[in-house]
């Protein structure tokens, strides 16, 4: 059995020792995508029916994820509003996405859309330093909003710009397929 150890030790070196040659060259692969190596967000977007922020509703909405929907207390919830849309130069058109929580400046005075969230629902509501109920309708009538739920790990790893609806978007390996509308909430 002694023999055995030894011719074992004397083999195992034999092959660590060996180098070989390394061969031709191989072409180069395509270029990928930049990102991280190994990394795989599983991130979702729901968009949410118009809604109307009214006296009625205290000028908030809620929005309530699906029950086959987990979302983890340490997860990120992004809130994007459609702002507008515009003709993209291609005989089509871009919608504008811009990320909560955002002011705007108005002859009424200052106008807010923010939004805060649990594992359960998002709450996206408007606030201002004047009656809300003076609020042009443009401002709250029939608004629809984006909610992008990134996991915690990937997403403190990342350098994402969350400012970004449609760099969000491609960080998350989404496209506009796969954003889940929600009618009435």
């Amino acid at each position: 059995m002694r023999h055995f150890g030894i011719i074992l030790l004397a083999f195992s070196f034999i092959f660590l020792s060996c180098e070989g040659d390394p061969g031709p060259p191989g072409r180069d692969g395509r270029d990928g995508l930049n990102g991280l190596d190994g990394v795989n967000i599983l991130g979702t977007v729901f968009e949410t029916s118009p809604i109307d922020f009214t006296v009625e509703n205290e000028f908030w909405s809620v929005f309530a994820f699906p029950n086959n929907f987990e979302v983890y207390d340490t997860d990120a919830i992004l809130v994007y509003l459609l702002e507008g849309v515009i003709d993209d130069g291609l005989g089509g058109q871009a919608d504008i996405w811009t990320p909560l929580p955002q002011t705007y400046f108005l002859d009424e005075g200052t106008l807010l859309y923010s939004f805060n969230h649990t594992y359960f629902d998002v709450a996206i509501f408007l606030d201002g330093n004047y009656d809300l109920s003076l609020t042009p309708d443009g401002f709250t009538q029939d608004q629809i909003f984006r909610i992008v739920v990134v996991p915690a790990d990937p997403y403190s790893s990342m350098n994402l710009d969350t400012s970004n609806f449609h760099g969000v978007l491609n960080a998350l390996g989404q496209t506009e397929h796969d954003i889940i509308r929600v009618s009435d909430q």
